[in-house]
């Protein structure tokens, strides 16, 4: 089925149609929905020559991905963009990666920009004063970051969930059951996720006259084996902590194997509590001990983030918006008091 035809078959004007599908604001959301529908019921998709003629937009979506020896594609990553694939397929959108090398992401976005490839982009792993989100705001390719930059001095589109406060609230419910020697085994500390799961934790012992020194602090990747060993080398320390934060439940896989390693248990030797991603094949009450956990979808996080990157290309979304979402404490078996 061509436009023509689709469009005699609504009694609608070719351009009504185009513009349904192509997510214009002036078009109510009842003819859009009539539209989509009909579209999808008899196969129709439009040629892609044609839209960028006719709308001057692609109908792509971009990243840039760094690789090399020294990138790993962890779950977390592959989780989200499951969700940014959730919402591109059901509106008419592609994923375009463009590959490039960890330490020369500017020059890709100059070239995705000059070469008009992409209508719009997302930007991962922010970290403080991030240059590319910089870049971006000067190029002026509509983009959203997946996270937050701290010292830009700008305003710029963004989604985020509320790491700060959610690790805040799971060290202060550890000091409530008693636990005084609080570990942080965190992801990689350049970047923001991380400095704020950090702060978070501070701002909770800071509260109780308490500290967390640097012995009781691990940054690694966000692995299963990462875990394992910074939980060896905390739990062999003179002080051992009593509880532990992490920043996945791929590290908790480590940690747990670890304690046990160690001829210790969960909760009654250390408390354990990590924050969990939902992923749909790892759940955190399947554990041996059902795991407390921060809990925030990074699946969701994806199709909104494709959702927005739709909304600003459409003309509906044009202030830089910030996004906050609040994260959840479930609390199951894995924490208990502390030993007097």
């Amino acid at each position: 089925m061509n436009l023509k035809q689709l469009s005699n078959m609504l009694a609608l004007s070719q351009t009504t149609v185009s513009r349904a599908l192509n997510g214009y604001p002036e078009v109510s959301e009842e003819t859009r929905r009539r539209v989509a529908d009909a579209a999808k019921r008899h196969g129709y998709r439009p040629n892609p020559s044609a839209r960028r003629l006719a709308t001057g937009k692609a109908g792509m979506i971009g990243y840039v991905m760094p690789t090399g020896a020294s990138v790993d594609i962890d779950p977390h990553f592959v989780e989200f963009l499951s969700g940014l694939g959730d919402y591109a397929r059901g509106h008419e959108l592609d994923l375009v990666l463009s590959p490039t090398a960890a330490d020369d992401e500017e020059t890709t976005y100059r070239r995705i920009v000059a070469n008009k490839q992409v209508d719009a982009v997302y930007v991962s792993s922010p970290r403080p004063a991030d240059r590319r989100i910089a870049l971006l705001n000067q190029l002026g390719l509509p983009f959203i970051v997946h996270g937050r930059s701290e010292g830009l001095g700008f305003d710029y589109p963004h989604l985020d969930i509320d790491n700060e406060a959610g690790f805040h609230d799971a060290a202060r419910l550890l000091l409530q059951l008693g636990h005084t020697r609080v570990a942080l085994i965190n992801g990689d500390t350049s970047q923001t996720f991380a400095i704020f799961r950090e702060r978070g934790v501070r701002r909770a012992l800071a509260a109780s006259g308490l500290a967390l020194p640097p012995a009781r602090i691990r940054s690694a990747a966000m692995t299963e084996e990462e875990g394992f060993r910074a939980a060896m080398s905390l739990l062999r320390g003179n002080e051992p902590p009593t509880a532990i934060l992490c920043s996945s439940l791929m590290m908790a896989l480590g940690i747990v194997r670890a304690i046990r390693d160690l001829g210790l248990a969960v909760p009654a030797d250390v408390s354990l509590v990590a924050h969990d991603d939902v992923f749909p094949w790892l759940k955190p009450e399947n554990f041996s001990v059902p795991l407390t956990t921060t809990r925030s979808s990074i699946r969701a996080a994806g199709q909104r983030v494709a959702e927005r990157l739709a909304t600003r290309l459409s003309g509906q979304e044009t202030e830089p918006l910030g996004e906050i979402w609040p994260v959840d404490l479930v609390v199951r078996a894995s924490i208990a008091a502390a030993k007097t």
